[in-house]
């Protein structure tokens, strides 16, 4: 709010008047002109700025400006520096009777300056700066040449900003971690302590942020000065007082319902001596902050941390990943997650994100629960220090295995369509079109997710999965620069891609060659699969009939992801895979349908764990030609000329059993973008 205020001058008595800086006094000066004159002149101290019609007068060159008076005239005054003492800047308005050089008259004007100022890092380079224009910290604004600040979310996996004392102090050092905000205060004592300052929000952005204030005995313990149910809060009177620092946090990523933006204001209010009288508001400063997003990384990003859920029937897999992370220099964490949960698939329910300010970066788990009961979960007591844990939940909407984030999958940074996408883009699954057949992610959980606006989602088709999830057919690896100027290559599955090698070892004399041969005969029965020949794959024609549904889904989704990451045939490596088409078998009653969904035939190559150069890839159990799997050496045909490494993983009845994989049970943490997300271009 820009204040601005009338001062009628005076030629019987000076006139007082006390001006914050960013605040304009409205001058009348022809009011008290004495009649017979027809000119004046005007000038002011040095910390004074004049502006008069197209003239702008600074008190620091002593300089004067002529003006006729034969129409009524008007001056703005601003102060640009705070006054030492009461009293200490003036203005002086002079009259002229035509041919004289002595003033008839002169009215006399004097400033008290002070300074009111809230305060941040509205340049986002680390400093609290009076910006040269205080009306800038009022907008955000994105881009490379964009200003305005920023808070984090509080990720804490333990509830922070409830007092811990009996006298409602909050005692953490982290708190010094948070983004800052200042207020300024400065002018003359005596003056000072008529008045009183007052910092608010609204009610809903209360409802959004903390802000703590450090006690002054000590430099742990803080107030928790507003919050939910506390939208504003009186400071003391202001007399002696200088330099307070804020530390602010928000609760809420932005969403459907909250754009992000939080705007906090001082308000500076003159007391009232007379009880009857209210106060009187004077001056009011605004900063805004937007909300930091949450920012998915790709698969392609270093990994930092492997975290594993520990089960002895996944002992295998973990063995085979610990190596794998150990190859690639990465940590491994255990994770012991309440069966209950289903915690065993972690990457269907949780990921690792990452959000920013200028002056710190924090990774964290997003979790979207399935058992919505549930009021603890371990997850959050297996992470590292400094990794924050959040739980996203579903509003009216009945939860379905698209509503994970399984089905979530964010591309490497893309160019398409004349745009850049630095950050990256989100995959999210759905139905192409609705009926009473079709699955969708909720529309919370959409909203929530294009609410961060870094990471421009695009919907892609997947309701012809069992599970749903673009993972089970699509994943990105990472390529030398040298080989691919984007950095990455998309795999996506491909069932022709599979027969048309199964067809070239049948031509080649291997049509005797079984799939599964390694597999025992009771986990084949109990996965409703069965050893079959080269041939017999080949020549069942219903299976044939569904791997072709499978393409032409798989063929949409290609057409659609070459447009929108801006992607051409040499960016995508097509990897053999079969499918299968099947009911609903891990769902409830009432969300039985009569369609079939797409299963994978063996257990699914695409959903593999990523780790630098190195691949663990889920084994598929293909025909054995000369003592080697023929899938998988097709796969590494295909992918070590690209400097990928791959490991196949032995993990069959995690796999079919549970109609997942067991890859599922890892989420990797991993390096985030170099890139700055506030200087995107929206």
């Amino acid at each position: 709010m820009s204040f601005q205020s009338t001062v009628r001058l005076s030629l019987d008595s000076p006139t007082r008047v006390v001006c914050v800086l960013g605040m304009e006094i409205s001058l009348d000066i022809s009011g008290c002109a004495p009649k017979k004159c027809e000119s004046f002149t005007i000038r002011g101290s040095p910390r004074v700025l004049i502006h008069i019609c197209s003239s702008v007068i600074t008190g620091k060159e002593d300089s004067i400006v002529w003006q006729p008076l034969s129409q009524s005239t008007e001056a703005l005054v601003r102060m640009v520096s705070p006054s030492p003492a009461v009293d200490e800047d003036k203005v002086l308005v002079s009259y002229y009777c035509t041919d004289e050089e002595t003033p008839a008259a002169t009215a006399v004007l004097y400033l008290t300056g002070i300074e009111v100022s809230l305060e941040a890092d509205i340049y986002r380079d680390g400093q609290l700066d009076m910006p040269s224009d205080k009306q800038a910290k009022k907008k955000w604004m994105w881009g490379p040449s964009g200003w305005g600040a920023i808070l984090l979310v509080n990720c804490s996996p333990t509830q922070a900003g409830q007092p811990t004392g009996q006298d409602g102090k909050i005692f953490s050092e982290e708190i010094k971690n948070l983004s800052r905000m200042t207020l300024n205060v400065e002018g003359p004592n005596c003056i000072l302590k008529n008045y009183r300052l007052v910092l608010h929000t609204s009610e809903e952005e209360a409802a959004k942020t903390r802000v703590y204030w450090p006690q002054k005995d000590t430099s742990c313990d803080f107030e928790l000065v507003m919050g939910p149910g506390k939208p504003s809060y009186a400071l003391s009177p202001l007399e002696d007082r200088g330099k307070e620092i804020f530390y602010v946090e928000a609760t809420e990523f932005p969403s459907a319902s909250f754009p992000g933006l939080i705007s906090f204001s001082i308000s500076l209010v003159e007391g009232s001596q007379d009880l009857s009288i209210p106060d009187i508001p004077i001056y009011r400063d605004t900063v805004v902050f937007r909300v930091a997003p949450y920012i998915f990384t790709p698969s392609t990003q270093m990994p930092i941390e492997v975290y594993l859920c520990r089960e002895l029937q996944l002992q295998g897999f973990v063995d085979t990943v610990i190596r794998l992370s150990e190859r690639s220099n990465v940590q491994v964490a255990s994770v012991y997650e309440d069966p209950s949960r289903l915690g065993r698939w972690l990457q269907d329910e949780m990921a690792f994100c990452y959000t920013q300010a200028p002056h710190k970066t924090m990774s964290f788990i997003l979790d979207t629960p399935r058992v919505t009961k549930l009021e603890d979960y371990p997850m959050k007591y297996s992470l590292s220090p400094g990794v924050g844990y959040l739980i996203r939940q579903t509003k009216h909407h009945q939860v379905t295995s698209l509503d994970t984030i399984g089905n979530l999958m964010v591309s490497p940074p893309v160019k398409a369509q004349g745009k850049e996408y630095p950050l990256g883009r989100i995959l999210v699954g759905g139905s192409f079109y609705p009926s009473s057949e079709s699955r969708t992610m909720s529309k919370d959980l959409r909203d929530f997710v294009c609410a961060q606006q870094v990471q421009a989602p695009v919907e892609i088709f997947s309701d012809w999965l069992m599970t749903g999830h673009v993972d089970e057919f699509m994943c990105f690896v990472p390529a030398d620069k040298s080989e691919n100027k984007k950095g990455f290559r998309l795999l996506l599955a491909s069932p022709s891609a599979c027969y048309e090698l199964f067809e070239e070892k049948q031509k080649e004399g291997y049509g005797g060659a079984t799939l599964f041969e390694d597999v025992r005969a009771d986990q084949l029965l109990s996965n409703g699969r069965e050893a079959r020949t080269i041939s017999q794959l080949l020549a069942d024609k219903s299976l044939r009939k569904q791997n072709d549904y499978v393409e032409k889904c798989i063929s949409l989704n290609r057409a659609l992801l070459k447009k929108e990451l801006g992607l051409v045939d040499k960016d995508i490596i097509t990897i053999p895979q079969l499918f299968c088409l099947e009911q609903l078998t891990n769902v409830p009653s009432d969300q039985q349908t009569s369609k079939s969904f797409a299963r994978p035939y063996f257990p699914d190559m695409l959903q593999m764990i990523v780790l630098g150069k190195n691949l663990g890839i889920p084994k598929p159990f293909g025909p054995q030609i000369k003592g080697t799997c023929c899938l998988e050496e097709k796969i590494c045909q295909l992918l070590e000329p690209l400097g990928l490494k791959c490991t196949f993983i032995d993990d069959f009845d995690c796999y079919l059993t549970n109609i997942g994989d067991s890859c599922a049970c890892a989420i990797v943490h991993r390096v985030p973008f170099a890139f700055k997300w506030w200087k995107m271009i929206l």
